[in-house]
């Protein structure tokens, strides 16, 4: 990692104070760009979150996913985790402590769209940041990448329906047209795009795409700090109005972090995956592709809403807890390896 990358959580700390600080001198300059929307989707932010993920879809290459079956186990464990446990988890958790325990020191007002900003944090799993988890804890590359390119097609189809299923679950009306508007303007579009740009690129050499890719990195990361400020900005009254309510929503979301990435992390020792697919396997379990979320509940529910809100603490947290884990996960690396050795002993005892 370069200089910028190793300080990231700095930078991303440096630009939510900017963004809040901002946010509360020039409230004029903010609320006009918040205006800049077409059918609730504000231009400025789609145009960040473009040019966030593109840089990161290029390097997926969607012919990877047929070396999913040398990490099948792997693989298993993550869906399992991001479709079957994490949505559903969050829905949970928001219920119980936004819903419930955490009520009475809430806007009442605002406590299902808080909700509803928590499920859309939990209903799309990480793609962009992915890649940095993984490197940072030396993981297995042939396993993020089609493990990433995997949950991308997957969200093709099943953001949209997961949403709505959570969202009616939880008494709050789904705006269908805006869901399905945002799902093609922040998965679909973006993964056309990057393919049709990949194969453009390949077609004048490997060395076209890589050198592409070197030009285009620093791209992603000033696309979000530069989307944290304007998220920051555009909710920094509320943030500096109502700190509580930042602390409170952080509290659901910092369990489910944990929670996913033990839990994936646990099963993949118990199946006897190798420590290499596990690590980043706890960290795509847990992490959330929160600039699709972020992107939903503004189209949703408004700049200014309590989902918006919900989905920018998200932000918040994402950074500090997920080094948190990359930490947690090579620090116990010799205790996995031992637990996953005799596991894997046992099934292929069993096998034979």
């Amino acid at each position: 990692m370069n200089l910028f990358e190793r300080y990231l959580s700095l930078w991303v700390a440096l630009c939510i104070a900017a963004g809040v600080a901002l946010g509360h001198l020039l409230p004029g300059a903010f609320a006009t760009i918040a205006s800049a929307e077409v059918a609730r989707v504000n231009l400025p932010v789609a145009g960040l979150v473009w040019l966030m993920i593109i840089p990161m879809l290029l390097k997926i290459d969607f012919g990877a996913l047929g070396e999913v079956r040398e990490h099948w186990r792997g693989v298993g464990v993550t869906l399992f985790i991001n479709w079957a446990v994490k949505p559903f988890s969050m829905a949970l958790l928001g219920s119980l402590f936004i819903g419930h325990l955490f009520a009475p020191l809430l806007p009442p007002a605002q406590i299902s769209s808080y909700i509803a900003g928590l499920i859309l944090l939990a209903a799309a799993p990480c793609t962009a940041m992915v890649f940095v988890w993984s490197s940072l804890c030396e993981g297995e590359p042939h396993y993020t990448l089609s493990q990433v390119a995997l949950n991308d097609v997957i969200m093709v189809f099943a953001f949209a329906p997961l949403v709505g299923l959570l969202l009616g679950v939880a008494s709050i009306a789904v705006p269908w047209a805006t869901l399905l508007i945002s799902v093609v303007l922040y998965i679909v579009v973006p993964v056309i795009v990057a393919q049709l740009w990949r194969r453009a690129l390949l077609a004048s050499g490997p060395a076209a795409l890589q050198k592409t890719q070197h030009l285009l990195q620093p791209v992603s990361l000033v696309a979000l700090l530069t989307t944290l400020v304007l998220l920051f900005g555009f909710q920094g009254e509320q943030i500096i109005a109502q700190p509580l309510v930042i602390v409170l929503l952080a509290v659901p979301i910092l369990i489910q972090v944990y929670l996913n990435a033990g839990l994936a992390y646990w099963l993949s020792r118990r199946f006897g995956v190798a420590w290499c697919v596990a690590a980043p396997a706890a960290l795509i379990g847990a992490s959330n592709f929160f600039e699709l979320a972020v992107a939903a509940a503004i189209s949703l529910f408004g700049l200014n809403s309590g989902a918006a809100l919900a989905t920018v603490v998200g932000v918040l947290v994402e950074v500090p807890v997920m080094l948190s884990v990359v930490y947690l996960v090579k620090a116990s690396r010799g205790w996995y390896e031992a637990g996953a050795g005799a596991a894997a002993a046992v099934s292929k005892e069993a096998r034979t």
